[in-house]
C-alpha cells in the first residue's frame, strides 16, 4: 500500500492522526523512524531478531502513549527515549542481569593508538552484542547515551558501584573481543 503524506502536514497533524489511530499516520511514523530506532535497539540486543522484537515492542508503546507526547519536543528524541526504556525494561523483566562488586574490577589501560580505526561498524556492533545483557546495558547507557552511574543504578535497579564495575568489565571484555576480531 502506498501512502502519500501531504507535504503541508505538520508533525502536530501527524501526531493528532496517530492519537486518532489513523493507520496512515502510524505507518508514516514507523517508516520515518524505523531505521534509526533499529540502530538504538541493536545496541541493547544480543541479536538482530531480539532487536526487531524490541523495536516492535517500542513502537507499540509509542502508539499507545502518543497522547502523552508534548508538542515542541523533538519527536525522534521522544521515540528514542521509549526505545531505550523498552530495552531496559526487557532486561529487567527477564532478570538476565549478572552483577558483581567493584572490588572485582580491574583497571583498563587505554592504548595511545586507535585500534577502532581498522574495524568496521558491523564488527564493533557484533562485539557489543556479544557482551552480557547487563554489561551491554551499562556500556550503552554510560558511553553512548551519556547517563551517569547514579541514573544507571536507578534505571537498572543496581548500585552505583556495580554500575561502575560493570562498565569497567564491559570495556575489558569489549577490548578483548575487538582485539580478537582485529587479528
Amino acid at each position: 500500500m502506498n501512502i502519500a503524506v501531504n507535504l503541508h502536514s505538520s508533525e502536530l497533524d501527524i501526531i493528532q492522526a496517530c492519537i486518532r489511530k489513523e493507520e496512515w499516520a502510524q505507518q508514516w511514523v514507523y517508516e520515518e523512524f524505523h531505521h534509526s530506532m533499529l540502530g538504538v535497539c541493536m545496541r541493547y540486543a544480543s541479536s538482530e531478531n531480539e532487536a526487531m522484537d524490541l523495536l516492535h515492542e517500542g513502537f507499540l508503546k509509542v502508539f499507545q502513549n502518543i497522547h502523552h507526547y508534548e508538542p515542541g519536543t523533538v519527536l525522534g528524541a521522544w521515540i528514542r527515549r521509549i526505545m531505550i526504556n523498552t530495552s531496559i525494561d526487557y532486561y529487567r523483566k527477564e532478570k538476565r542481569r549478572i552483577t558483581s562488586d567493584l572490588e572485582e574490577a580491574t583497571c583498563v589501560v587505554l592504548q595511545s593508538s586507535n585500534p577502532l580505526a581498522s574495524l568496521s561498524v558491523e564488527e564493533i556492533m557484533t562485539a557489543i552484542q556479544k557482551l552480557s545483557p547487563i554489561y551491554r546495558s551499562v556500556f550503552n547507557l554510560y558511553v553512548i547515551e551519556g547517563f551517569s552511574h547514579k541514573e544507571i543504578s536507578e534505571k537498572l535497579g543496581i548500585t552505583e558501584s556495580t554500575s561502575r564495575s560493570n562498565l569497567v568489565k564491559a570495556r575489558i571484555k569489549l577490548k578483548e573481543l575487538l582485539h580478537e576480531s582485529g587479528e
